[in-house]
């Protein structure tokens, strides 16, 4: 079996959260989803399950954060600057918020950070290996 991650986060709308998600580039493997839980796909490797809050605890008594919180930042590599950029502005569009953190613009590395509508933070980037500053 190849090795994979599956990212766990609780969600307060479900339907609301998948399209957040779908807006920026997951698909839905409908085999995983139900109305207590969504699977969304981002690459062979990586899925990130969308509980409801009624799902999140039937795996842990834990609290769930208030969407004001950060406890984890999730980093997506991506192709370009500008796919950056469009991550960040389908955010915005669907729920979320853009630019939670400064633009990170390394020239070599560029990242902007954003949170879905329950405040999980993400962190698309571009880097040129090619380009990185011997030490």
């Amino acid at each position: 079996m190849n090795r994979m991650i599956f990212v766990n986060l609780p969600v307060a709308d479900l339907a609301a959260s998948m399209a957040f998600y779908e807006a920026l580039g997951f698909t839905n493997n409908p085999q995983f989803t139900d109305d207590t839980a969504a699977c969304m796909v981002w690459s062979e490797a990586i899925y990130v399950m969308l509980l409801t809050h009624g799902k999140w605890r039937t795996f842990t008594e834990r609290p769930i954060c208030p969407a004001t919180s950060s406890e984890v930042s999730l980093a997506l590599a991506l192709d370009s600057r500008a796919a950056v950029d469009a991550m960040n502005a389908a955010a915005a569009a669907h729920g979320g918020t853009a630019d939670i953190n400064p633009v990170q613009d390394l020239g070599f590395m560029y990242g902007r950070d954003l949170t879905d509508p329950d405040g999980h933070v993400w962190g698309p980037f571009w880097m040129d290996p090619a380009a990185i500053p011997a030490n």
